[in-house]
């Protein structure tokens, strides 16, 4: 098959000669994202090193069983406190870090929890049978019975189990968002449940008056840190920028973009490559968020979302009206040009993916080259826009068509079409069989991983 509408490597649009922007001022060695990321390594170990310390201070005093399991609670605290402050959607943690790799840690931290969570259920129960003399079950009943704060964490561990079982692979991909959301909310009353069966029966949490201190310290930062991000800064942004449907555009028959605007919107701290969780408050949507990107740079006055008819929700946008009120969270996302390490850059997409893209593209200065992936021309939504603006910015812009298969992004193709891509920053966004495709072929072509920048909008990890 061939590819169609693909200007020559030293073309720009409609065989206009590619001029080059002015070069970026050269970046930070520091990059944004490796801070944030140190920053949040070094507060978990730092942390478990006060743990460690504490529980020393306080003392064993018990068989060899019993100490684990008290460690083992300690850490699932320790744990549970390091979840919350991963989903808390902090602006300065997703920005350079991302919410979808927030969302991937905060998984896998859940796993570490359950595990912790199950050996100090185990090790406590049968240290305590081993000095009782009575079988571990009839153990474990007896303490949930007779010692205060111990069932609410058996409860406490039931609903973790039900939430870590929904988190699989296979159980979310079956799920609706709205059913998984709803039943992680019950991580919630896990945590205050956990929270309180540490002060009823924690020997270290009332060992000293440090270590009481500590513990309602790292409790109350991680709860003050979700109530800031996923609820006092929503509700402030949208009562301060009341934003509402002014227009809805068809592209094409089963794309449409919606635009909107507000008051002060000049305050709202959104980049291009970033996007919120919109609700439009209608009748019978209201309840649902759906993560659409931004499909324009943000310029003050008006925001932009391009979405693909994908499902009821994103199909009953072509219907909303203008005036209609909408909440939006966010902005989220670290897609955008604070993670540029080069002063030029290679922006691939794929399909609707282009909608980042090309609010990137509008953004970025430095020499630019746009690949957009798709089936064929008539399937590439925004191409005018993205004409006109690699036409006005020197860019090179390469419409690649044709089925699937054979791969056209392949690592010959992508040489031939960006012989210098080793020394750019490149940004994907597209499918996820197409953008696994495309960072296996930049990782065979030795781009430094450092210049590759890709991100997943999913909610649930």
């Amino acid at each position: 098959m061939t590819k169609l509408g693909v200007p020559g490597p030293d073309q720009g649009v409609s065989g206009v000669t590619a001029v080059h922007s002015p070069p970026s001022p050269p970046t930070a060695r520091r990059r944004p994202e490796t801070v944030a990321r140190t920053g949040l390594y070094a507060l978990l170990a730092a942390n478990a090193l006060v743990v460690a310390v504490l529980f020393v201070r306080a003392g064993f005093g018990a068989n060899a069983l019993v100490v684990l399991g008290r460690l083992t609670g300690l850490y699932a605290g320790l744990l549970m406190a390091f979840q919350l402050l991963l989903v808390a959607r902090l602006p300065w943690l997703d920005r350079r870090i991302g919410m979808d790799r927030l969302t991937l840690w905060h998984r896998w931290t859940g796993f570490g929890l359950l595990w912790a969570l199950l050996a100090h259920v185990v090790f406590i129960t049968f240290g305590y049978a081993d000095m009782s003399s009575l079988d571990p079950v009839d153990q474990l009943v007896d303490l949930a019975g007779t010692v205060e704060g111990v069932l609410r964490a058996v409860v406490a561990l039931a609903l973790i189990l039900v939430v870590g079982a929904v988190s699989a692979r296979r159980a979310r991909r079956r799920l609706a968002y709205e059913t998984w959301h709803f039943i992680h909310l019950y991580s919630y009353a896990a945590v205050v449940l956990a929270f309180s069966h540490q002060v009823a029966v924690g020997s270290t949490f009332t060992a000293s008056p440090a270590a009481t201190a500590y513990w309602w310290g790292l409790w109350g930062a991680a709860l003050t840190a979700v109530l800031t991000g996923r609820l006092v800064l929503p509700l402030g942004r949208n009562r301060r920028h009341r934003l509402r449907v002014t227009a809805v555009v068809p592209e094409n028959d089963q794309v449409v973009s919606v635009h909107i605007t507000g008051r002060d919107l000049h305050r709202l701290p959104a980049r291009a490559g970033q996007f919120f969780l919109w609700r439009f408050l209608t009748r019978d949507r209201w309840w649902q968020a759906h993560p659409f990107s931004l499909s324009a740079a943000p310029d003050g006055r008006t925001l932009r979302l391009t979405v693909k008819a994908a499902g009821d929700g994103s199909a009953a946008l072509r219907r909303l009206r203008p005036g209609t009120r909408v909440f939006a969270e966010g902005p989220y996302g670290a897609f955008t040009t604070l993670r540029r390490t080069r002063p030029d850059t290679l922006l691939i997409a794929g399909g609707v993916g282009v909608t980042p893209i090309r609010a990137l593209l509008e953004e970025l200065d430095g020499h630019a080259v746009v690949l957009y992936r798709v089936r064929t021309e008539a399937d590439a939504v925004l191409l005018g826009e993205l004409r006109a603006l690699a036409l006005a910015k020197g860019a090179e812009l390469h419409l690649v068509t044709g089925p699937a298969a054979p791969d056209r992004l392949a690592p010959a193709e992508l040489s031939r079409l960006v012989p210098d891509l080793t020394g750019r920053d490149v940004y994907v966004c597209g499918p996820p069989g197409m953008t696994t495709a495309v960072l296996r072929s930049l990782r065979a072509l030795g781009v430094p991983k450092r210049q590759i920048h890709h991100e997943r909008f999913s909610l649930a990890g």
